[in-house]
């Protein structure tokens, strides 16, 4: 009897913190994959098997009623290495704030106004097909100031950005802009950044019914000529533009962006100068990205081609890499899917060779 009465008090307390917060969700997602890679990049390597994790995340999120229209809302949300340990990292979601008639204002770290647009063609599952030389958001190594003020070269513009503000209007039939501003003051003095908003971005959509339009412009607000070493210094003053439309109804989507800009790894590299001369060109940067599925039952097909234009024009590189992916997907219910994607990759230039990758993987949602 002592027995069953003690568990009953510990099971008692230990639901009590968690009836308070009714309005709290946990949730999360495992995403593991066993990959074939042969990628014939700077670093070139043999082709090899591994088990690799796909941003596999765990989090909470909830909101509370202040009356009035208005509410609390909170995210925890971070990334889980199912693979290789480093749990609870990443730059994953956390941000805090408010939502109302107004729309929603939240602070912390959070994804950019421009993944909004480029999002429209995130359809496949494997982290390989979402990497820098599909994108330009996505080669930018750019912009994450660490509290020690050191310049930690971090995800660029198609990634969560710490130390941010975010604003996001209400819904004006189908039509909602939002505004990103990211600062850190306790890193603006170092030289590079400036002394007030160190990058802002802007996205302005029109989602209704199966169509979708956006477009988003986002810069970093830097210095042109920062010192890496007595002879080498970058510019900062770095900005890029996207468009993205979509359309889904019945089994089919389609998604396509085109951006440009400087806000990218090429573009970076077109901005460094060796005593004073600049090493290459490369500030304009372009993409285009098209991707289709089509699903019957519980099956889905899925293609991608893109060719992105680095503009390094180096002498005896070809400047232009072609991306065309295909998967197919099966999904044993809403949670739990199974996929096998194929990543392929045509270039030549002094950063990026051919590349041929499998990922063959599972996801559970809950």
């Amino acid at each position: 009897m002592k027995k069953s009465i003690l568990a009953l008090a510990v099971a008692t307390a230990l639901a009590t913190p968690f009836a308070a917060q009714a309005d709290t969700i946990l949730y999360g997602s495992a995403r593991v994959s066993v990959d074939y890679s042969d990628d014939e990049s700077l670093l070139d390597s043999d082709g090899s098997w591994d088990v690799v994790n796909n941003a596999s995340r765990l989090g909470v999120l909830g909101s509370e009623d202040l009356g009035g229209g208005l509410s609390a809302i909170y995210q925890y949300e971070f990334g889980v290495d199912m693979t290789e340990g480093g749990n609870f990292e990443s730059n994953r979601p956390k941000f805090v704030g408010l939502k109302g008639d107004f729309g929603q204002l939240t602070v912390g770290t959070q994804e950019p106004p421009y993944y909004h647009v480029a999002g429209i063609t995130d359809v496949f599952n494997t982290d390989k097909s979402f990497g820098n030389t599909a994108f330009l958001g996505g080669s930018f190594s750019g912009f994450n100031l660490n509290t020690t003020g050191d310049r930690d070269l971090g995800e660029g513009s198609l990634f969560r950005l710490a130390n941010s503000l975010y604003y996001g209007t209400p819904d004006f039939g189908g039509f909602s802009g939002e505004v990103m501003l990211v600062m850190n003051g306790s890193a603006n003095d170092n030289e590079g950044y400036s002394d007030g908003v160190d990058l802002w971005n802007i996205a302005a959509k029109y989602s209704n019914g199966p169509f979708f339009a956006g477009v988003s412009y986002i810069s970093l607000d830097g210095d042109d000529n920062v010192s890496l070493s007595d002879d080498i210094a970058i510019d900062l003053d770095l900005d890029q533009w996207i468009v993205g439309l979509g359309y889904s109804g019945g089994p089919f989507s389609v998604g396509f962006i085109y951006e440009q800009g400087t806000l990218n790894e090429f573009g970076l590299l077109g901005t460094a100068k060796f005593n004073g001369v600049r090493l290459f060109s490369g500030d304009d940067a372009s993409n285009w990205y098209l991707t289709g599925e089509y699903r019957f039952g519980s099956n889905t097909i899925r293609a991608a081609y893109g060719q992105l234009n680095t503009e390094l024009d180096i002498p005896g590189d070809d400047d232009t890499i072609d991306n065309y992916l295909v998967g197919y997907q099966y999904d044993f219910s809403k949670r739990t899917r199974i996929w096998v994607e194929y990543v392929g990759r045509s270039a030549d230039n002094v950063l990026y060779g051919d590349q041929n990758a499998v990922s063959i993987g599972t996801r559970v949602d809950f």
